[in-house]
Protein backbone atom coordinates (compact mmCIF):
# COMPACT_ATOMS: atom_id res chain seq x y z
CA UNK A 1 0.00 0.00 0.00
CA UNK A 2 1.18 3.79 -0.86
CA UNK A 3 0.34 5.32 2.62
CA UNK A 4 2.27 8.57 1.37
CA UNK A 5 -0.28 8.59 -1.58
CA UNK A 6 -3.40 8.29 0.83
CA UNK A 7 -1.71 10.75 3.08
CA UNK A 8 -1.87 13.12 0.05
CA UNK A 9 -5.38 12.44 -1.36
CA UNK A 10 -6.85 12.73 2.63
CA UNK A 11 -4.86 16.74 2.40
CA UNK A 12 -6.29 17.13 -1.38
CA UNK A 13 -10.00 16.43 -0.12
CA UNK A 14 -9.79 19.35 2.69
CA UNK A 15 -9.91 16.95 5.56
CA UNK A 16 -7.57 15.76 8.57
CA UNK A 17 -6.95 12.39 9.89
CA UNK A 18 -9.33 12.39 12.45
CA UNK A 19 -12.35 13.77 9.84
CA UNK A 20 -11.38 11.45 7.73
CA UNK A 21 -11.38 8.84 9.91
CA UNK A 22 -14.62 9.27 11.26
CA UNK A 23 -15.92 9.87 7.83
CA UNK A 24 -14.89 6.06 6.68
CA UNK A 25 -16.56 4.95 9.88
CA UNK A 26 -13.59 3.75 11.84
CA UNK A 27 -12.22 5.27 15.49
CA UNK A 28 -8.75 7.60 14.84
CA UNK A 29 -6.70 4.91 17.17
CA UNK A 30 -7.90 2.31 14.62
CA UNK A 31 -6.89 4.61 11.19
CA UNK A 32 -3.63 5.06 12.67
CA UNK A 33 -2.80 1.20 13.49
CA UNK A 34 -3.82 0.21 10.18
CA UNK A 35 -1.89 2.92 8.60
CA UNK A 36 1.40 1.57 10.85
CA UNK A 37 0.57 -2.08 9.79
CA UNK A 38 1.39 -0.37 6.04
CA UNK A 39 -2.79 -0.53 5.54
CA UNK A 40 -3.19 -4.35 5.78
CA UNK A 41 -5.60 -4.69 7.64
CA UNK A 42 -7.94 -2.48 5.62
CA UNK A 43 -11.02 -4.50 4.95
CA UNK A 44 -12.55 -4.21 1.44
CA UNK A 45 -14.89 -2.28 2.51
CA UNK A 46 -12.93 -0.13 3.95
CA UNK A 47 -11.67 0.49 1.20
CA UNK A 48 -14.88 0.84 -0.29
CA UNK A 49 -15.55 3.66 2.07
CA UNK A 50 -11.98 5.06 1.57
CA UNK A 51 -12.43 4.98 -2.40
CA UNK A 52 -15.71 6.77 -1.64
CA UNK A 53 -14.73 9.35 0.60
CA UNK A 54 -11.90 10.48 -1.44
CA UNK A 55 -13.38 10.29 -4.96
CA UNK A 56 -10.73 8.09 -6.58
CA UNK A 57 -10.47 6.74 -10.02
CA UNK A 58 -9.69 3.14 -9.98
CA UNK A 59 -6.14 4.35 -11.18
CA UNK A 60 -5.67 5.83 -8.25
CA UNK A 61 -7.03 3.22 -6.02
CA UNK A 62 -5.19 0.94 -7.66
CA UNK A 63 -1.96 3.04 -7.04
CA UNK A 64 -2.67 3.67 -3.41
CA UNK A 65 -4.24 0.21 -2.31
CA UNK A 66 -2.26 -2.39 -5.03
CA UNK A 67 1.64 -1.08 -5.47
CA UNK A 68 3.50 -1.09 -2.40
CA UNK A 69 6.10 1.78 -2.51
CA UNK A 70 8.88 2.04 -0.26
CA UNK A 71 8.49 5.13 2.34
Amino acid sequence: MNILKLKGKIVENGLNNMLFAEKIGLPIATFYRRLENDGVDFSIGEIQKIVEVLHLTNEEAIEIFLIKKSQ
